[in-house]
């Protein structure tokens, strides 16, 4: 984390909120104690694809009736495969 007066703020304030983003946090101090973080803006995250995908209507009234049912536990048709074998 980078520390930097208020003076060397005032004399180059566009060059040291230029330099947060290769810095990270850089720490403003006022006669040795902090007073002021200069952060990077970041953006929001991307939702994950699950998180925003949509149901189609036929499935979402499928699902409402109560007739879907949760399958089968794929470990079990895996174990009966190697059973198998």
């Amino acid at each position: 984390m980078k520390t930097i007066s208020i003076r060397q703020l005032h004399e180059k304030t566009g060059e040291w909120v230029r330099l947060v983003r290769r810095h990270g946090e850089i720490v403003v101090t006022d006669r040795g104690e902090a007073v002021a973080r200069l952060t990077p803006e970041t953006a929001e995250p991307e939702r994950p694809y699950f998180a925003r995908r949509v149901l189609l209507p036929a499935f979402r009234k499928l699902a409402m009736t109560g007739k879907l049912s949760r399958g089968t536990d794929s470990t079990v048709g895996i174990s009966e495969d190697r059973n198998e074998s």
